[in-house]
């Protein structure tokens, strides 16, 4: 279980979110969804580390996150990573081995072995040996899912994993995730189409500058919480088929 209590956050002294609280539960892939900027990515890097919190606090299983950071795998946005690294997919990949080696030692057989496992799992083994920059944003994608694989996390945060991918690499992404899921690791994804959410996710966050609804997809995903986050008029045309009031 992952837990979020009275979580404050801001980049300067007005906080993106307040006295946040909300839980993310092992066995379950769970969509967070919002408007741009409503503080969905500043939650999970919070929640990482990456961004100091004003207050609040985040366990794992009760433990501080800060204390168990090996047990999380974070798959970042694409648009922030730089692409002209002179490093190729293999060695993408073998780099999510490196947090459970320990200090000064190098990958080794089994390393090696678990990397080649992982992309043969994303249906990668042709580009190994390539240059990051020379992949189609879906291949890249999946290189870092790979990465995700191989260490063997028990929490896996993926922050617009489907922006700009095509459909064959999607639809691989989340047999991943699924398997995850079945595996009963803690999967979290930011997400941008709200017509899949019902497909992809089994509990849901709804965002804005704070969180306007969690839980069960079929108890969240309403036309009034995607009204009170978005916008009536997106409530509308989302659910005007459904009859959902």
């Amino acid at each position: 279980m992952l837990e979020v209590k009275n979580l404050t956050v801001g980049y300067t002294s007005t906080p993106v979110f307040e006295d946040l609280s909300v839980k993310f539960e092992p066995g379950k892939i769970t969509g967070i969804i919002g408007p741009n900027g409503a503080g969905k990515s500043t939650l999970i890097k919070s929640i990482l580390g990456l961004i100091k919190k004003q207050a609040g606090d985040v366990k794992l299983d009760g433990q501080e996150v800060s204390k168990v950071r090996q047990k999380t795998a974070y798959v970042e946005q694409r648009a922030n990573l730089d692409m002209s690294f002179p490093i190729n997919v293999f060695d993408v990949v073998l780099t999510g081995t490196y947090g459970r080696l320990g200090l000064f030692k190098s990958p080794g057989a089994k390393e090696k072995a678990a990397a080649s496992d992982a992309l043969e799992q994303l249906k990668l083994s042709e580009f190994k040996k390539r240059q990051i920059g020379e992949l189609s944003g879906g291949q890249l994608q999946r290189v870092f899912v790979a990465r995700a694989v191989v260490q063997e996390a028990e929490v896996v945060i993926l922050d617009e994993p489907f922006v700009g991918i095509d459909m064959k690499s999607e639809a691989d992404i989340m047999r991943i995730l699924k398997l995850w899921r079945d595996q009963g690791k803690t999967i979290i994804v930011i997400h941008h189409d709200l017509n899949k959410v019902t497909e992809y996710f089994d509990d849901l966050v709804i965002m804005n500058h704070g969180i306007v609804a969690a839980g069960p997809v079929a108890d969240v995903y309403t036309r009034e919480n995607i009204g009170h986050a978005f916008s009536a008029d997106l409530g509308n045309v989302l659910f005007e088929d459904k009859g959902d009031a």
